[in-house]
């Protein structure tokens, strides 16, 4: 099937005259960017500055294939490239993961749907936190798989799919089996089946629900979500209904909850390499049956800018807040939390520079980040630095960042910003 995305008017700039004025100014078709301004032209051009990051879509691929033989070919993968395949690109992994075989993709809005079928991916694409009034025509038109909780949602879309022309637009549901943020709660259930067995144009195909815990191995909460979760889908029968996709696993459940798999996941963070760090008892756990072969499929690189030698007793940054003991070679990286350094790593962070370990000091600023290169031999400008990612043994990776952080992975990568250009390979 093919979708057509169809582009609004927007306005283009002509000179009808002897100068600029607003009253200038025409509508025309079809959608046009200025691509000139008075007589100034502004030529595109690639990015020079050395900050990139680096995504192997090879190794994208790898983990996906990894994850589909880990659960079998009997259950159903959803992708999850929402946040922009958090902070990897989404068209380009999604085209990945299309070629890949992928039925399924998850995005959160249709905002994030909308370049994807613009780019030709045709696969099914699954709106995980619903829409907004007005959106609904668009979703019906591009083929979009909303999810619903709400009777009026249920509403919307069967208007929307009346009008449009559509027999029957499938659509999920989502059940709060306990995360208490979106989907119907148990004794809202009745109400909800019942406006979707009046709705003539939509066909219930999905339900879900999100585990909040399910990367600790002993939270009471995971068995009690999954027996609520049951006790939904069997009240969906009751109703005369018979959806093809149940599913409830993200990817710390996919890895370590397998009585949650049912008919479908939603792995996100296991695409692109990692996984939170499991619980038991308070205490982080790992063993065979918690470990998969996965590889991080984002690899983060800079330059040196400049080199500075520093005499003892040399603050260096704001605050002051770092001071040289001893004569120091300091090197000046061109990236700062701007591109989505994180702060947190201002004490104890470190990166790969000519296969040693070199420490960051000094407060990270919004464009650059100070690290202590003393010692390390031939170290010059311009000499590349992995901020994230492996060299010969030595390795930087998310979860470092986000332990130093006190956040998450899911954040540190999502984090890194779109001044950053994406590399593919």
């Amino acid at each position: 099937m093919r979708f057509v995305v169809q582009k609004s008017r927007s306005i283009k700039y002509q000179k009808n005259g002897p100068e600029w004025h607003p009253s200038n100014l025409c509508l025309q078709q079809p959608r046009t960017i200025i691509a000139k301004v008075a007589t100034i032209e502004i030529a595109k051009r690639a990015a020079t500055r050395p900050t990139c990051a680096e995504v192997s879509l090879p190794d994208l691929r790898h983990n996906y294939r990894t994850l589909q033989d880990y659960i079998g070919r009997n259950v159903t993968i959803c992708a999850v490239v929402k946040a922009f395949a958090y902070g990897h690109g989404a068209v380009e992994c999604s085209r990945a993961l299309e070629q890949e075989g992928a039925a399924w993709l998850g995005v959160t809005s249709l905002d994030e749907a909308i370049p994807l079928r613009e780019e030709g991916i045709e696969t099914r694409i699954l709106l995980m936190t619903g829409f907004w009034r007005g959106e609904e025509e668009d979703i019906v038109r591009l083929g979009l798989t909303p999810t619903l909780w709400e009777v009026g949602q249920i509403e919307m879309m069967e208007k929307a799919a009346a009008s449009v022309g559509v027999g029957q637009h499938r659509v999920h549901l989502k059940i709060d089996t306990g995360m208490g943020r979106l989907g119907a709660a148990l004794e809202e259930l009745p109400q909800v089946l019942h406006a979707l067995k009046s709705s003539r144009h939509l066909k219930l195909e999905g339900v879900a629900t999100h585990l909040a815990s399910s990367e600790v191995l002993d939270a009471p909460s995971v068995q009690a979500q999954l027996k609520e979760f049951e006790s939904a889908c069997r009240m969906v029968r009751e109703y005369g209904f018979q959806p093809e996709f149940v599913h409830a696993a993200n990817t710390s459940a996919v890895i370590s909850h397998h009585e949650s798999w049912n008919t479908m996941v939603r792995p996100g963070l296991a695409l692109y390499g990692y996984h939170l760090a499991f619980e038991r008892a308070g205490r982080v756990v790992s063993g065979k049956g918690l470990r998969l072969p996965l590889k991080p499929v984002l690899t983060w690189k800079t330059r040196i800018l400049s080199l500075r030698e520093m005499r003892p007793g040399q603050a260096l940054g704001y605050g002051g807040v770092y001071v040289t003991k001893a004569p120091a070679r300091i090197a000046i990286l061109p990236v700062g939390y701007a591109d989505g350094l994180n702060r947190g790593l201002s004490e104890g962070g470190r990166v790969i520079i000519r296969e040693h370990y070199a420490p960051i000091v000094g407060r990270i600023s919004m464009d650059l980040t100070l690290v202590d290169v003393t010692g390390i031999p031939g170290v010059s400008v311009a000499d590349e630095v992995i901020l994230l990612g492996s060299c010969d043994g030595l390795n930087v990776d998310a979860r470092e960042h986000a332990e130093l952080a006190h956040t998450i992975p899911y954040e540190i990568l999502c984090a890194i910003s779109k001044r950053v250009p994406r590399r593919y390979s």
